[in-house]
C-alpha cells in the first residue's frame, strides 16, 4: 500500500476489496481477518500518512442478522453469526475511528445482494443462472421461501460513486428499495428467461444464512439523491443475455 500512495495523488479511496462469503469464513477465519481487518487498517492508515481525507468502505447486510426489517443503518446491532460479518462490522468500527481521532471523512456502505453481468461464481445468482442452463441439479438450501433483497451492480456502482462526497461519517444502506425477492421466484424467473426447467436438489436450511433480508434506502435517498433503477426481473434478464452471450468463455467456471 504504501508503494501505491507513493506513486499516485488521490482524493479519496474507496475499499471494496475483501474475502466474501460466509461459508468460507467459517473455515479460514484468520485469512478474513487478515484481508478484510488489517487490510481496512493498512489503508486507512495510508490515508493519514499521505492526507487523503476521503474513504468509503463497503460493507454487508450481513451486519444486520437478527434486526428488525426493514434494515435500518441506525439499528442496535447484535452478535454477528459468522467470521464474515464479525469482519466487516470490525472494519466499519476501525473507519469510525479513524473519522473520529484522524478526522477521515468515512461512508460505509452496506450492500444489499449485488448481483449482475460478470458476477462472483460462488454466489446464488451466477450459479443458478449457471446450473440451470446447463441442467445441472441446483442445490437449494431450504425450502426456497428465504428472500433476498437483490440489488444491479449498476445500481451498487453509482451509488458508491456518489458516496465520494463529504459527508463526515456515514452508514448508508445500498439495496433494492423494499422489494425482495424469494429464491424460489428467482428460480421461476431464471427457468422463465432461459427456456428450462430448473432440477431441484433440495438440502437442509443453513443456520448461518439469514433468512430475509430488505433495505431500508431513505437515507440514501437523503444523503445521496439514490435509489435503484434496476428492478431485479430487469437485473436478471440482463445477467442472462450476458451469461449466454459469454457462454464458451464462461465454461468450466462456477461448475
Amino acid at each position: 500500500m504504501e508503494e501505491v500512495f507513493n506513486a499516485h495523488n488521490f482524493t479519496a479511496v474507496f475499499n471494496l476489496a475483501a474475502r466474501a462469503g460466509v461459508r468460507a469464513s467459517l473455515e479460514y477465519p484468520d485469512l478474513y481477518r487478515r484481508t478484510n481487518v488489517f487490510g481496512e487498517e493498512n489503508i486507512l492508515k495510508c490515508q493519514v500518512k499521505y492526507g487523503v481525507r476521503k474513504h468509503v468502505v463497503a460493507s454487508s447486510s450481513s451486519v444486520y442478522a437478527g434486526c428488525a426489517m426493514p434494515f435500518r443503518e441506525d439499528a442496535a446491532l447484535g452478535r454477528m453469526q459468522s467470521p464474515y460479518a464479525e469482519t466487516k462490522r470490525a472494519a466499519e468500527l476501525l473507519a469510525q475511528e479513524y473519522h473520529r481521532n484522524h478526522g477521515l471523512d468515512v461512508t460505509v456502505l452496506r450492500y444489499f445482494t449485488v448481483f449482475g453481468p460478470a458476477g462472483r461464481p460462488d454466489m446464488a445468482p451466477y450459479r443458478f443462472v449457471h446450473w440451470v442452463a446447463t441442467g445441472q441439479p441446483i442445490t437449494l438450501f431450504g425450502d426456497g421461501s428465504q428472500s433476498r433483497d437483490f440489488t444491479y451492480v449498476d445500481d451498487i456502482a453509482r451509488g458508491t460513486i456518489l458516496a465520494a462526497k463529504p459527508l463526515g461519517y456515514e452508514v448508508i444502506n445500498l439495496g433494492g428499495g423494499n422489494r425482495p425477492l424469494t429464491i424460489r421466484s428467482m428460480i421461476t424467473l431464471l427457468e422463465g428467461f432461459l427456456g428450462r426447467k430448473a432440477v431441484i436438489d433440495q438440502q437442509p436450511a443453513n443456520p448461518l444464512d439469514m433468512t430475509d433480508t430488505q433495505a431500508d434506502i431513505g437515507k440514501a435517498g437523503r444523503l445521496l439523491g439514490w435509489r435503484p433503477l434496476v428492478s431485479p426481473e430487469n437485473g436478471f434478464r440482463k445477467t442472462i443475455d450476458w451469461y449466454v452471450a459469454n457462454r464458451d468463455w464462461l465454461k468450466g467456471i462456477g461448475s
